[in-house]
């Protein structure tokens, strides 16, 4: 497993969640996952809803996209 996913899967204690902020990579893993396999499957022209939706999901939990 490599030091992004593992840093991604470690417990969320609750001083931790105080003291790190969401990393990118961990936010959003629905739309994520979803907007992945349309795009390995179909291309990124053919998955633009779901590309926006995960942008929204980014960007309503802070991110700036």
């Amino acid at each position: 497993m490599s030091t992004v996913s593992a840093a991604c899967m470690e417990p969320a204690t609750e001083a931790t969640e105080q003291k790190k902020p969401l990393k990118a990579c961990c936010a959003c893993p629905e739309t994520k996952k979803v907007r992945d396999a349309c795009i390995i499957e179909k291309g990124e022209e053919s998955c633009t809803g779901l590309i926006e939706a995960h942008k929204d999901c980014m960007r309503a939990l802070g991110f700036k996209i």
